[in-house]
């Protein structure tokens, strides 16, 4: 047996290897960790009999991999994932070196580990599983793994272009770069949110001023921006921009009923978040607020003195870092052109300069599973199969059937496939809020790996017939 395919066969042994790379993509620093994460897939998809190519970007290449090629009457998949990984910091946070993957209590613990290269290992090790039954194994696979989407993918969208007509030749999109609530349940997602992201500047007197000379006669910037932030939020939470909400599409009564068996209680989620009370808006619960709804946040403000003690300034300026995450129909541009209208219309005359940044992000993304009340009469019969197929797998491999639920987070990649190639995503999710995303300490839980590399075995043999 070939020696890299048999190490494949220890799912914790490959995202062990595959997560000590430290391929941060948004720091030049960790080039070399890129470099290694990347030529480590690069080795173990050739060995599984993949014709291989990178594609160059202005910052990192996109691993393009290809099995089956020349079978065109083959069934046909494409797979994403991306090798690249947040920044660690804190770095003193971490109870086990970040890049140095360690097993404890039924975890494998580092960077990386649930965000995305353990989801990547469970999917190879089940594929080198399924090949060393079936050699032969008549599916074609496209694999895409790119280095940028912690830093929201700015290469793919030229890259999409570039090769749209190659991937459209696929019957459809598999990932696992979206969550469970525990590793006895499974969830397959059913949409992602959109992100539309900018900044805000407000710009009073021309400097900064002495505020016991100036103060008294002038609007602070400062206060400026808060009252405009202020305005932007009704107080049952809705986003209080006209038009916000024109295009939302609601959830159905199934997509409620489907949440509801969430094994996830609202004070528990409290609990978990640490906060005394919810602030959902109106029309959603706090579970499908999150889920369902559209957002405005403020994930950044400041202006004037932020150094130790005291500085006693009027500021000149004030910013604000401001994102929303949309759903179904709402389209990015728009929203952004009506918040930027709304705050022109709203500023305080003392204010003489307002700027916004170039927005960025993506649209939402939503497919309905086969036989729900809102599925399109036109859906692919492969998509559908393919839902099918994913849900008895998990189901036997996990003991119960999988949820279908709409998402809270962003993969804008996901949209812009389906608006560029016109593939539908099938996801499963493999990682958990245990599983510190982003955070210090992440890990992946062993019994959702193991249990999703026997799910994706079956996943892949039953894709292959007809």
């Amino acid at each position: 047996m070939n020696l890299l395919i048999e190490a494949m066969l220890d799912p914790i042994h490959l995202i062990s290897e595959y997560a000590r790379f430290p391929s941060v993509s948004t720091d030049p620093q960790f080039a070399d960790g890129m470099r290694g994460a990347r030529n480590y897939m690069v080795d173990k998809l050739k060995s599984l009999g993949f014709a291989v190519e990178l594609v160059d970007t202005p910052r990192h290449p996109i691993i393009l991999a290809e099995r089956g090629g020349a079978h065109e009457d083959w069934p046909h998949i494409v797979i994403y994932g991306h090798y690249d990984v947040q920044p660690a910091d804190p770095v003193e946070k971490w109870t086990s070196p970040p890049f140095a993957p360690e097993v404890r209590n039924g975890r494998l613990y580092g960077r990386g580990t649930a965000d995305n290269k353990g989801p990547q290992g469970v999917q190879l090790a089940a594929l080198a599983r399924l090949l060393e039954k079936q050699p032969d194994l008549p599916l074609r696979i496209t694999w895409l793994i790119e280095g940028e989407e912690e830093m929201g993918s700015p290469s793919f969208p030229e890259f999409l272009r570039q090769y749209r007509e190659r991937l459209a030749r696929a019957d459809l999109i598999l990932l696992s770069d979206t969550g469970s609530p525990n590793p006895e349940q499974v969830t397959i997602t059913t949409a992602l949110r959109g992100l539309i992201g900018f900044e805000v500047e407000l710009t009073g007197p021309k400097v900064d001023l002495h505020s016991g000379v100036h103060g008294g006669a002038i609007l602070n910037p400062i206060e400026a921006l808060a009252k405009l932030c202020a305005l932007l939020h009704t107080e049952d939470g809705r986003v209080n921009v006209p038009g916000f909400y024109d295009n939302v599409v609601e959830p159905q009564a199934w997509e409620r009923e489907e949440l509801k068996k969430l094994p996830t209680s609202e004070d528990a989620y409290q609990a978990f978040l640490g906060v005394k009370a919810f602030r959902s808006p109106r029309g959603y619960s706090p579970l499908e607020a999150v889920r369902f709804a559209p957002t405005l946040e403020f994930n950044g403000i400041g202006g004037g003195y932020q150094g130790a003690g005291s500085k006693t300034v009027i500021p000149s300026r004030a910013f604000v870092k401001i994102t929303c995450r949309l759903v179904a129909d709402q389209q990015p541009q728009e929203i952004y052109d009506l918040i930027v209208k709304t705050l022109q219309e709203r500023c305080p005359v003392g204010v003489t300069e307002l700027k916004f940044s170039q927005p960025e992000g993506g649209a939402a993304y939503l497919v309905v599973p086969p036989g729900r009340p809102n599925t399109p009469a036109d859906q692919p019969a492969t998509l559908a199969k393919a839902f099918k197929v994913a849900d008895q797998a998990i189901a036997e491999a996990f003991g119960r059937a999988p949820l279908y639920l709409r998402e809270g987070g962003s993969i804008p990649i996901i949209g812009q496939m389906k608006a560029v190639t016109g593939l539908d995503s099938l996801m499963i999710g493999l990682f958990m809020p245990e599983d510190n995303l982003h955070a210090p300490d992440e890990s992946f839980h062993l019994g959702m790996l193991e249990k999703g590399v026997a799910a994706y075995e079956r996943i892949f043999a039953e894709l292959a017939h007809p």
